[in-house]
């Protein structure tokens, strides 16, 4: 069975996203361990801790990971914004690893001025960097498929799987593949030849093992579009379809589903819940083209 959830907010505290994840029957909550539009949070405390790890354990979730923050650019050639990025994330690894969390969820970053190939290389010292002042650490970094906007990296596999052939401790990195990410960034999944052959890409580049997280959300935008615009399950350029085939895929079905949908309610129903029970209808009742 699925194992299927969504990013929650945690205003009021950590463990408040895991709360409100089980109240809409979630399995699995992604959240940030800071504010998101700031390089450091305020230190963890003890009962930070506790109270995560004990509403982790009194709800039953069965999953959790990180999302870094967007400031993050591992990629810059600027050497203050690249050091500033390499401090922000042993950050995050530090909170996640305090929470008892696996994976911090993290673009690759942009080139910017520079080009892609300078721009893996700058990503890979700074992993590098990154893993020499967090030794022992159980938290990994999850780079994530990126639809490639501008000069981000990571909406090719292949430079995803540079990334990882040219860190000294590949074994410390997991991949978070995002639907809508992948689709912008031209990768087919309507048919299931599509979906085939996209899977196929990825597993010959990569890797399937590779893969600790997905973030399942439709696309505003079409193939190719290389925009990223989160659209409700369903109701984006991806349709149902590929949805249903991603979750009877039963190689995949064992791993983590977050959504990163639009947050409200539409005729006094939470979005999220709805998103969820869309996914919980295709695994109930598969649907193909």
């Amino acid at each position: 069975m699925s194992i299927l959830g969504a990013h929650m907010s945690i205003a009021g505290g950590y463990y408040k996203a895991l709360e409100a994840g089980h109240r809409l029957g979630m399995g699995c909550v992604q959240l940030f361990t800071k504010n998101n539009n700031q390089w450091r949070g305020k230190p963890l405390t003890e009962d930070d801790i506790r109270q995560f790890q004990t509403t982790w354990k009194s709800t039953g979730i069965q999953a959790t990971c990180a999302h870094a923050s967007y400031l993050i650019n591992l990629a810059s050639p600027d050497d203050v914004l690249w050091n500033k990025s390499c401090d922000a994330l042993r950050d995050e690894l530090e909170r996640a690893e305090a929470l008892g969390i696996p994976g911090v969820v993290l673009h690759p970053g942009s080139a910017v001025k520079s080009t892609p190939e300078a721009g893996i290389v700058r990503v890979i010292e700074a992993l590098d960097d990154v893993h020499s002042k967090c030794k022992g650490f159980r938290t990994q970094v999850w780079l994530e498929t990126t639809a490639g906007q501008g000069s981000c990296l990571g909406a090719r596999f292949e430079e995803l799987s540079q990334m990882l052939d040219g860190v000294r401790e590949p074994d410390r990195i997991g991949i978070c593949i995002d639907t809508c990410h992948i689709f912008a960034a031209g990768y087919p999944l309507h048919t299931a030849d599509d979906y085939a052959d996209t899977l196929e890409q990825f597993s010959q580049k990569i890797g399937l093992g590779r893969v600790r997280a997905f973030h399942v959300n439709d696309s505003m935008k079409g193939l190719g579009s290389r925009v990223d615009r989160h659209a409700h399950i369903g109701e984006g350029q991806l349709g149902r379809i590929p949805f249903s085939r991603l979750l009877h895929d039963a190689r995949l079905t064992h791993i983590p589903k977050y959504l990163e949908t639009e947050k409200g309610e539409r005729n006094g129903v939470d979005l999220d819940l709805i998103n969820l029970q869309t996914l919980q209808q295709l695994i109930a009742n598969p649907e193909h083209d």
